[in-house]
C-alpha cells in the first residue's frame, strides 16, 4: 500500500510539473506575444501617419487639424500612463497588457467609423476646376459661387463631428497603449538573466519599430483602392490613383489593424503574474549600476507597503490592513521626487524628450514632405518609407541591443555608446538642410500672376479666370505646358475635365493644356536618391541608442520602481 501511495504521489508530481511547463510559463512565449502586440501597435500608429494627407482631402481638413489628430494619441497616453505603470506593477501585468490591447482595437475600429457615417465622396467631373475650401470656407462667399459655398456650409457640422470622432478614437488608442511598453519591458527584465536583458529588450523595440514599416506599406496598399470602392463601380471613374484628386480607402487599414490588435491581445490573458521558471539572476548586478542609484532612500510610506518576491508592491493578501487607494495616491508624488533625485535617470529622460521632439514631427510629416518636395504620390511616399527608413531603424535597434550583450557593456559603457551614436546621427540630420529640390516657377508665388501675387482666401482679379470661382484655401497643383505650376486647374483657367483649354497658360488652344501634379524640377531625382540614403543612415545610427538607453534607465533605479520609471519616462516621449 505504501508503494502504491508513493506511485500516486509521483504521478501527481509529474502532472504538476507538466502543468507548470505549459507554454504560458515560458518567458520566450511571452516575448513572442509582446512582440506581436507591439507590432500591431506600431502598425496602426504609422498607418495613421500614412493616410494623413488622404484625411485632409477627404474631410477638407487643414494641416493644423491633422496635427491635432496625430497628437491625440499622446494626449490619451499621457493622461493615464503614470497611474497604469504605478498600479499596474502590483497587478497581473500580462492581463493588464491584454486589456490595453483590447482598448486599442476598439480605438482602431472607431478610427474607420467616420467613413461610414458621412456621405459618399462625390467626384463630379463637371466641377473639377473648382477648388475645395477648408472647414472655414463659409467666409469665402461670392456671388458666382454662392450655391457652392452654401453646400459647404451645410456639410460643415458633419465634418466637424467626423473630426472630433477621429480625435476620440486616437485618444482611445493612446489610452490602450499605456500598459504595453512599461509593464511588458519590466516583466521581461524580471524573468530573464541580466546579461540577456539587452537582447530581449532590443528584440521588443525592434518589433515596435518594424510595425511602422508594415503600417506604411499597408497605407500604400489601401490608398490604391478608391475610398468608396465597395459601393460604386470604380471602372467608371475618370481619375486614377496618380491623380492628386484621388481619395484612397483610408479606412481599410484601421479595420485590419483593429482585428490584429484584438487577436494578439488574447494571448496575454494566459500568462501568470509571475513565471515559475524564472531565469532572473538577481545577484548579477554590477557595481557600476548600483553606484548610479540615488543616495536617498525610498519614501517611508512606500517602504511600509508589503512587497512581492520580485520587489513589486502589492496588498492582495492583506485587504484589511493594507493601504487604501488614497494612501497609495499620496505616495506617487514622493516616489516621483525620489526618481528625479537620480541624476542619471533625469538626464536619460530629458535626452529622450529632446530626441522625440525631433522624431515625432519628423515622422508625422515626412510622408507629406516627400509628396510636396519631391512630387511623389501618397502611395509612393508610403512605400519608400516602409521599405527603406523604417527597416533601417529596426536594424539599428536590434544592433544596439546585440552590441550591449556581446560587448558586455556596463551602464557606464552603455551611456558612452548612446552618446556616440547620437552625436553621429545629429551630424547626419544637419545635412538635410542642404538636400531638396528647387521650388520652381509657381504662378502667383515665385513668378508673377498677371500683375499681382496670390493671397490666401482671396480671389485674384485676372482676366483669364474671371469666370472661375478660385480660392487659395486648398491646393491641388497642376503643371502647365509652359512649365509653370498652378495651385489648381482653376487657377490655370481650365474649364474642361481633361485639363485642356486652360486660358491662363496660353492663348493658343493647342498649347493651353496641363497635367496633374507639380512640374518636375531639374536634378530633383538625384537629390531624392541622396536624401533617401542619408535618411536611412540617420535612422539606423540614431536608433542604435534606443536599447542602451532603456538598459541604463532600468539599471539605475530601484527594482520595485522599474515599471513606474519606464512609465514616467514614456510620458515625455
Amino acid at each position: 500500500m505504501q508503494v502504491k501511495k508513493q506511485g500516486g504521489s509521483d504521478r501527481s508530481t509529474g502532472e504538476g510539473t507538466r502543468k507548470k511547463s505549459s507554454c504560458f510559463s515560458n518567458i520566450k512565449i511571452f516575448l513572442i506575444s509582446e512582440c506581436a502586440l507591439m507590432l500591431a501597435q506600431g502598425t496602426v500608429g504609422a498607418y495613421l501617419v500614412s493616410v494623413l494627407t488622404t484625411l485632409e482631402r477627404r474631410f477638407n481638413l487643414q494641416s493644423a487639424d491633422v496635427g491635432v489628430i496625430a497628437s491625440s494619441f499622446e494626449i490619451g497616453n499621457l493622461a493615464l500612463i503614470l497611474f497604469v505603470s504605478y498600479f499596474g506593477a502590483k497587478a497581473n501585468r500580462p492581463r493588464l497588457i491584454g486589456c490595453g490591447g483590447i482598448v486599442m482595437a476598439l480605438g482602431a475600429l472607431l478610427s474607420a467609423l467616420p467613413e461610414f457615417l458621412t456621405k459618399q465622396y462625390e467626384h463630379k467631373p463637371g466641377q473639377t476646376w473648382r477648388t475645395e475650401v477648408g472647414r472655414n470656407g463659409c467666409a469665402n462667399s461670392t456671388r458666382n459661387g454662392g450655391q457652392y459655398i452654401e453646400e459647404l456650409c451645410s456639410n460643415k457640422a458633419n465634418t466637424n463631428m467626423m473630426y472630433l470622432l477621429l480625435i476620440g478614437a486616437q485618444m482611445l488608442l493612446g489610452i490602450g497603449a499605456t500598459p504595453v511598453q512599461p509593464l511588458g519591458v519590466s516583466y521581461i527584465d524580471d524573468h530573464v538573466k541580466r546579461k540577456d536583458s539587452s537582447l530581449y529588450i532590443g528584440i521588443v523595440f525592434s518589433t515596435l519599430v518594424f510595425g511602422p514599416a508594415c503600417g506604411f506599406l499597408l497605407g500604400s496598399l489601401c490608398t490604391k483602392f478608391y475610398v468608396d470602392f465597395l459601393f460604386i463601380d470604380t471602372s467608371k471613374l475618370d481619375i486614377t490613383s496618380d491623380d492628386p484628386r484621388w481619395i484612397g480607402a483610408w479606412w481599410g487599414g484601421f479595420l485590419l489593424c483593429g482585428a490584429l490588435l484584438f487577436f494578439s491581445s488574447l494571448f496575454m490573458f494566459g500568462f501568470p503574474q509571475t513565471l515559475s521558471d524564472r531565469e532572473k539572476d538577481r545577484d548579477g548586478g554590477g557595481e557600476s549600476e548600483q553606484a548610479m542609484l540615488p543616495s536617498t532612500s525610498l519614501p517611508l510610506d512606500y517602504n511600509e507597503m508589503p512587497k512581492s518576491s520580485n520587489g513589486v508592491v502589492h496588498n492582495n493578501h492583506e485587504p484589511v490592513n493594507g493601504p487604501t487607494c488614497f494612501q497609495q495616491l499620496r505616495v506617487i508624488p514622493k516616489v516621483t521626487k525620489h526618481l528625479l533625485s537620480n541624476p542619471v535617470y533625469t538626464c536619460i529622460t530629458l535626452a529622450a524628450c529632446m530626441e522625440i521632439g525631433v522624431v515625432a514631427g519628423f515622422a508625422a510629416f515626412l510622408g507629406k514632405y516627400l509628396e510636396q518636395q519631391f512630387n511623389l504620390t501618397t502611395s509612393s511616399a508610403n512605400q519608400l518609407l516602409g521599405m527603406t527608413a523604417i527597416p533601417c531603424a529596426c536594424l539599428g535597434i536590434f544592433l544596439g541591443g546585440l552590441l550591449v550583450k556581446k560587448l558586455n557593456l556596463s551602464a557606464l559603457g552603455a551611456i558612452r555608446m548612446a552618446m556616440l551614436v547620437n552625436l553621429i546621427s545629429t551630424a547626419c540630420y544637419v545635412s538635410f538642410l542642404f538636400l531638396g529640390c528647387d521650388t520652381g516657377p509657381v504662378a502667383g508665388v515665385t513668378v508673377p500672376y498677371g500683375n499681382e501675387t496670390l493671397r490666401v482666401g482671396e480671389k485674384p482679379e485676372v482676366p483669364c479666370m474671371s469666370n472661375c470661382n478660385c480660392y487659395t484655401s486648398s491646393v491641388s497643383p497642376v503643371c502647365g505646358s509652359n512649365g509653370v505650376t498652378y495651385l489648381s486647374s482653376c487657377f490655370a483657367g481650365c474649364t474642361t475635365t481633361n485639363l485642356t483649354g486652360c486660358t491662363c497658360i496660353s492663348s493658343d488652344s493647342e498649347m493651353a493644356t496641363a497635367v496633374p501634379g507639380k512640374c518636375p524640377s531639374p536634378g530633383c531625382q538625384e537629390a531624392f536618391l541622396t536624401f533617401l540614403c542619408v535618411i536611412c543612415a540617420c535612422c539606423m545610427i540614431g536608433s542604435m541608442a534606443q536599447t542602451p538607453s532603456v538598459i541604463i534607465l532600468i539599471r539605475t533605479v530601484s527594482p520595485e520602481l522599474k515599471s513606474y520609471a519606464l512609465g514616467y519616462c514614456y510620458t515625455y516621449i
